[in-house]
């Protein structure tokens, strides 16, 4: 073992860094468990891993953070799985971000804006962010990504993470893949690798944050058209082509909206095979599936609080917001895919319309 730095004969003390998680649902529960199982053995992190937790009074009248304590387990959104005595739920936000220098972020992209206008001038100067959140804030003037949400709002870096991540796959530590997109310091990159990295589920950073952040984002709309071919029972030929459709569309939009966007970057993990996954499993097909075999009669919303225990759909959200997109800059011939799922989802057209649009105009 080497021995420790010293100054003057003086051993120098390791500055640690702490993490928060903020949010705390299915993904964010295994996110903190992943980190906890690193920052416990590594040097170079605090053990303790805060996770800030949104309130919820559960059916037994306790308070969701305070089971969460009590059974190191999410009761609700991740239940039989131990998080790891190092983990803290915290309904504070603002209590649990203050001694944090590493900020996870993983709640529904829709909250983004909210969490952030409450975080200004509530963390270290010295914080660093990565997002863990599929979706996109669309503004009069354009498009945002999350990670430059959090970038402009908070003016602090923000990387992401994204991959074929079933979250309760993940929690089982059944092997998985996610890809780190970092802008330049590759130092920062490197620290966040190291954060998320265990021998079941392997990381890997490419200095591409638009690229990953975006086929994490784009892929929803993608699973969306899967499940309603599954829902309408059409079989795998016709569902291997919308995912085909769906990549190439995916890869346009990307490049259309950052031109520095790599095309290497749809082979990682956060590209191709988180479309894959995510498109045999995942809320966004399930919910989609049942769309489609009620044939557009009963709405997302109520199929997602039905089927999703509290969890959030980002697939028809997002589907709205790149349509919007799409509309404001007239590029919706080039986009049949995604335009018709949005269009099917706001019940302008049937379900079957899923594959009688998606080949009108070629990319």
């Amino acid at each position: 073992m080497a021995p420790s730095p010293t100054i003057n004969g003086a051993e120098m003390a390791t500055v640690k860094s702490r993490v928060t998680v903020v949010g705390s649902g299915n993904w964010g529960s295994v996110a903190a468990k992943l980190i906890a199982s690193n920052t416990i053995s590594l040097n170079s992190f605090h053990d303790e891993v805060r996770m800030w937790v949104f309130e919820e009074t559960l059916p037994t009248g306790e308070k969701l953070s305070e089971v969460i304590n009590r059974t190191n387990e999410n009761v609700k959104y991740l239940p039989g799985t131990k998080l790891g005595k190092n983990v803290v739920a915290d309904p504070s936000l603002e209590n649990a971000v203050k001694d944090a220098n590493l900020l996870v972020f993983v709640t529904p992209h829709q909250f983004m804006d909210g969490i952030c206008k409450r975080l200004l001038g509530k963390i270290r100067a010295d914080a660093e962010a990565i997002s863990l959140i599929k979706g996109m804030e669309v503004k009069r003037e354009g498009p945002c990504m999350i990670s430059s949400l959090i970038s402009e709002q908070l003016g602090i870096n923000c990387c992401v993470l994204m991959g074929a991540n079933i979250a309760n796959e993940i929690a089982l530590e059944k092997f998985s893949e996610a890809t780190v997109g970092y802008r330049k310091d590759k130092e920062t990159a490197e620290k966040w690798v190291q954060l998320f990295n265990t021998p079941y589920f392997s990381i890997s950073a490419v200095q591409d944050v638009e690229g990953v952040e975006l086929c994490g984002t784009l892929k929803n709309i993608v699973a969306i058209a899967a499940g309603f071919v599954d829902g309408l029972e059409m079989g795998n030929n016709t569902k291997a082509a919308i995912m085909r459709i769906g990549l190439r569309e995916m890869k346009a939009f990307s490049k259309l909206l950052y031109p520095s966007v790599e095309d290497s970057t749809f082979f990682e993990s956060c590209g191709v095979a988180d479309l894959i996954t995510t498109c045999l499993g995942g809320r966004n097909r399930k919910c989609a599936d049942a769309f489609a075999r009620n044939g557009g009669k009963r709405s997302f919303d109520e199929l997602e609080a039905e089927m999703l225990q509290g969890q959030k759909l980002q697939g028809v959200s997002t589907a709205k917001e790149v349509y919007e997109v799409l509309k404001h800059r007239g590029w919706l011939e080039l986009f049949p895919l995604f335009s018709t799922v949005h269009e099917i989802c706001i019940g302008n057209l049937p379900p079957t319309a899923i594959v009688e649009y998606t080949e009108l105009k070629k990319l």
